[in-house]
Order: C-alpha cells, then structure tokens, then sequence
C-alpha cells in the first residue's frame, strides 16, 4: 500500500524513521533536518520562519502510529524500514482493531474495547485520526453503529457515533451516502426515535454534518423529505429538559433547510412550531442559526401561515430584535422573519406593537449591527407605521390572516 502523506518527510519524501518536531510545529526526519540546519539554514524548511529555537522534540505520537501502520500493512507492504521499535504484544494494533470491529462473531464487550482504542487514537492527535480514515475506518464504524443490535448493543452505538463524529471534518463524506440504502436509512430513524438522549443528540449532529456537505447533497434531500426524521428533529427540538438535543436537533433542522427543496416538507412537519418552541426556552439566548432558519421558512407562504398561528411566534421574534448582550445577526434575522410575517397580516403586527416592537427596534438601530439589519429595522419601522395608521383610521391591510 501507498505511504500515506502525513508519514513523508517534507525534505526527503520517504516515510519518516525518526520524526522529530521543530518549535514551528512542523515534523521532519531527524537525518533530514540535521542536515539542512549543519548547511547553516536557520529557518524552518517548510514555513520558513526563522528559528529563535533550533532544538528539535522526538514526536513519539507519530512515531508510534507509523510502527502500527508498518505493522497493519506487512503483507502488502515492502520497505527497507523496519518499525522504529518492536510491538508489546498486549498492545492492540489498528490492524487487530479493524479485524475485531468487522468480525460478525466478535462479542460485543471486545468491540467496545476496541472502539475505545479507535477513540483514543482520533483524539489524541490529528495524524492519529488521518491514520484512522486512511486504513478506512470512518465507512466501518458507520457500518457498525447502523447494524448493531438496538436497545442491546446501546453503548456500542454511543462509542462509535462518537467515533464518527471525531472524524467527520476531515474524512471523506461520501463514505455516509451509504444512508440513501432504505434498510439503513430505517436504522438510522429508529435510533433517532428510540435512542439514548446521547445517541439522539450525536444523530442529530450527524444529520447537520449531512445537510450542510457538498458530498451528501442527494442524501439530505432524501432526509429533508422523510417525514419520520423531521419529526423526529421537531420532537426534540421542543424537548425543554433536554437542552443539547433540543439545540442539535435545531441546527439539523435549520442545516436542512438550507435546501429550498426541504423547506415546505418541515414546515408541514412542524419545523416552525419547534424552532419557535425552542427559542422561547433558550434561557434568553439568541440562536442566530435558528433565528436564520426561521427566516427562510417564513419566505414560504405556509410558514407565515404557521407563524400566525403560533401564539409565541411573534413575541419571540420581537425579545430577538435586540437582546444584551446583543447577538446583532440574530437580530437582523428575527427582524426579517417580523418583516416577512406582518407584511401581510395587520393582526400580527398589531401584536408585534403590542409586544414592544417599536422601542426593540430602536434600540437596534442605535446599536452596532450591520447596515443590513438597520435597513431591515427601518423597513419595519415603516411597515408598523404604515399599518398603525391604516388600522387607526379604520382601513385594513390588503391580506389579514
């Protein structure tokens, strides 16, 4: 197999037999780095910065995963490197850990054990999890947690969600279009349904790594249309006692609904309702995230049509408009969901001035924001004015809902 590029030297481009770490942070070959600093270069091969420090640090981390990865890959591999040291033999290689993670007759109480060293390792550094992906864990490990037996194998579950989760910035995202499969796309809603609080709360991570990747474009679509998921999401974005869920499972939402093609299925499914369930008990937080999806549905005319009905809708946004300390891109955005609701319906900017609107506004304008959200607050201002008017001399709004 290939030397994986986070095992080169940057100056000889052969795997490394002594790694050691410059104060820049950089990792090069100790022959090679000796070398370019005995020709009188006092700078950093890589960066080039100049070294005020020339001493240079044995990465043992590194030095470690490459002597498992020389060892994974014996069979296939030939080098005249041998491992920089010998293997303890109760030392459980990556190699012994794929082998127990993919064995179907594995008991579970080894797999956990496994997946526990698979965590250590992706935390531990970011090479150790580069290593990790490169011998192909991230497809195995989400194998894994859509087949594991539910509600027996719950902690496995939990272990590797949380492995998956480690990796996803930098694994390939193409690996979880594996979900577009219906039998682990089921798998997948039961655990959102039936699920720990925990594995719950990593689903609905996991989801919001979905929606917003350009690799997984097609898969959020087949997500933002199942009406399983988004009530599920909406269930527990409305789940008060349980803050974290109630904040993933809005960030998935919103994440979703970053695709206009999944914005009219959530709002049927609820996903007005939840958010606006959720801002009105986030401890007086401004979630611009949600505030922002919030936004988007109310452009569609069912989502005005939900606001409306939601007697907390507008309070919400109104408390939004300007808080302190204030969140002024969470404001701009609760002034354009205000903006897109009470264009059309005098009763719900009668109850926006009931709220105190106008005095919210203005503090808003007097503040920091951006010009785009000044724009917007003075666009309401009007609009509250124009309505008022019309309202106290009898004349209605062309659209009351």
């Amino acid at each position: 197999m290939s030397i994986p590029h986070l095992f080169r030297c940057p100056i000889s481009l052969d795997l490394f037999t002594d790694p050691v770490t410059l104060s820049t942070g950089q990792t090069y070959d100790r022959p090679c780095i000796e070398r370019w600093l005995a020709d009188g270069n006092l700078t950093c091969p890589v960066t080039m910065q100049r070294l005020s420090d020339a001493s240079l640090v044995p990465n043992h981390t590194l030095r470690h995963l490459i002597d498992q990865w020389l060892f994974a890959g014996a069979a296939d591999f030939h080098c005249r490197t041998k491992p920089t040291r010998s293997v303890n033999d109760n030392e459980l290689s990556l190699a012994a850990v794929k082998q127990k993670l993919q064995s179907p007759d594995m008991a579970s109480a080894a797999k956990l054990q496994a997946l526990g060293k698979v965590r250590a390792v992706a935390v531990e550094s970011d090479i150790g999890q580069a290593c990790l992906i490169q011998l192909g864990f991230f497809p195995l490990l989400l194998q894994l947690l859509l087949r594991a037996p539910w509600p027996a194998d719950s902690e496995l579950i939990e272990v590797a969600l949380d492995c998956v989760l480690s990796f996803s910035p930098a694994s390939p995202l193409d690996s979880l279009n594996m979900l577009t499969d219906s039998s682990n796309l089921d798998s997948l809603m039961l655990l959102l349904d039936q699920g720990s609080a925990r594995i719950k709360t990593s689903l609905c991570h996991l989801l919001e790594v979905i929606a917003t990747s350009g690799a997984t474009q097609e898969l959020s679509l087949i997500v933002g249309q199942s009406p399983r998921v988004l009530q599920a999401l909406v269930f527990l974005a409305q789940n008060k006692p349980d803050g974290a869920a109630s904040e993933a499972a809005v960030r998935a939402i919103a994440g979703l609904c970053s695709s206009e093609a999944n914005r009219g299925n959530a709002i049927r499914e609820g996903a007005v309702d939840g958010i606006v369930s959720y801002l009105s008990s986030s401890a007086g937080k401004t979630d611009a995230r949600a505030l922002a999806a919030l936004e988007l549905l109310l452009g569609h005319e069912e989502g005005k049509r939900a606001a409306v009905r939601n007697p907390n809708a507008i309070p919400v946004l109104v408390k939004m408009v300007f808080k302190v300390p204030s969140d002024h891109k969470g404001g701009e955005h609760a002034v354009g969901s205000l903006l897109r609701v009470c264009c059309d319906s005098t009763p719900a900017t009668m109850q926006a001035v009931d709220a105190g609107v106008v005095m919210q506004l203005l503090l808003l304008l007097q503040s920091q924001c951006s010009s785009k959200a000044k724009a917007k607050a003075r666009a309401l201002l009007k609009l509250v004015k124009s309505m008022w008017a019309a309202h106290a001399g009898g004349g209605q709004c062309n659209n009351d809902k």
